[in-house]
């Protein structure tokens, strides 16, 4: 068995596709709740043949990678990049070299959905060939033009392929040659073409058309496209009903706001029935208990806990599912105090802790026309509903 190793370059800017509203770089940038560069390095992790993984990332980007939560046995810490891709690379395989690879495969980390057949495969090639290229036949007829303006000629596409990543190459081989290039140039764009400048021939493995990269902003939609098609997603929808009894103070907690009252609610946490709610819901979406199954109130810990807690909670496990949040949909129900003054600052505290947009919730109030417990007063009670997308499963 050979040792193979991975690198994965991600110390780009990302400039084609530029930064998201929080001014991240792509590669950072999440699709369906996770970041582009975990969904590529886990498709590595994801292929035995593939025994060690090493991430190439900017220096710049060492808490934004951190967040991102990654452990495996196969995965090395990441090294740092230089100023070009080709440093980057560069970097990557000095990085290696203590190790002492067979091979070494290097990737895009804008490519995060390479079929493992197009890993095996070139893996496959690097038995007889010291540098092999994935590539796809292009389909398209190619023009040539001199000006810009005007069709000089039209090329034989027969003889024409898009090259993709991972390019593999036998270890030893490729770092003399990086060396020697990094003292010319450092402008290469591909690793083959530094193979070919060295006069490494290069072999050709079958590259896939799911091998997308990310490079312009409308590649982003393209990506929740092809995971539409690849996993089709499923609806779930949660409920939940929640009662809090008001007890002696001058204010109450609703969606994390501090609403003026002669009266506070009673609970072992702050007492949030807002978010308790919410957070029921969303947990029954998923199928996976209540708030009191992960938050007992039998537990001192969780004493006067703020409620957001939970629902941050229930929200990152829609997201580590591979979820989205589509819509919440919370009912309060008392006499007093007065929620409608109050319901625009509920919905966004409710939006920024489950990180999606205000349009989609909803914070609705009635009173029981003085009946029963909340008629005379005695507490407050509220209903909530959750709508979500989890990748489908037979299950």
């Amino acid at each position: 068995m050979k040792k193979v190793a991975v690198i994965i370059v991600a110390a780009g800017r990302g400039r084609r596709a530029g930064p998201d509203k929080n001014g991240l770089p792509k590669q950072y940038q999440q699709v369906r709740n996770v970041p582009l560069l975990a969904r590529t390095i886990r498709q590595f992790l994801a292929t035995e043949s593939v025994s060690i993984v090493l991430p190439v990332i900017h220096v710049d980007d060492q808490t934004l990678y951190a967040g991102m939560q990654l452990v495996h046995k196969r995965l090395l810490p990441p090294a740092f990049g230089d100023a070009t891709r080709q440093l980057s690379v560069l970097a990557g395989l000095e990085a290696l070299k203590e190790l002492q690879p067979d091979y070494v495969l290097i990737h895009d980390g804008a490519r995060p959905f390479v079929p493992s057949a197009v890993i095996n495969g070139v893996i496959a090639g690097l038995a007889e060939a010291e540098a092999v290229l994935p590539v796809t036949n292009v389909i398209d007829t190619i023009k040539r033009s001199d000006d810009g303006r005007t069709v000089g000629g039209t090329e034989d596409r027969t003889q024409l392929y898009a090259a993709q990543t991972p390019q593999g190459f036998h270890f030893s081989t490729i770092l003399d040659a990086h060396r020697r290039a990094a003292e010319i140039s450092d402008s290469f764009t591909d690793d083959a073409a530094i193979a070919e400048w060295a006069r490494i021939p290069v072999a050709l493995a079958l590259g896939s058309t799911d091998n997308i990269k990310i490079t312009a902003p409308g590649d982003f939609q393209r990506a929740e496209q092809f995971l539409d098609g690849a996993c089709p997603m499923e609806t779930r929808v949660g409920t939940g009903f929640d009662v809090h009894q008001f007890t002696q103070g001058d204010a109450v907690i609703l969606g994390g706001v501090t609403i003026p009252h002669t009266s506070k609610l009673k609970g072992h946490s702050d007492a949030d029935t807002a978010l308790h709610v919410l957070t029921d819901a969303l947990l029954g979406a998923l199928a996976e208990g209540d708030i009191g199954t992960h938050f007992p109130p039998s537990d001192p810990q969780w004493k006067g806990e703020p409620s957001k807690t939970f629902l941050s909670f229930a929200a990152s496990r829609v997201a580590a599912r591979e979820g989205r949040i589509v819509n919440l949909d919370l009912t309060i129900i008392c006499e007093l105090p007065k929620i409608g003054p109050h319901t625009n600052k509920l919905r966004q505290n409710i939006a920024d802790i489950c990180g999606i947009s205000v349009g989609r919730v909803s914070v609705k109030a009635t009173t029981s026309e003085k009946m029963g417990f909340v008629g005379r007063g005695e507490g407050i009670a509220t209903m909530g509903t959750a709508t979500i997308e989890l990748p489908r499963s037979d299950d």
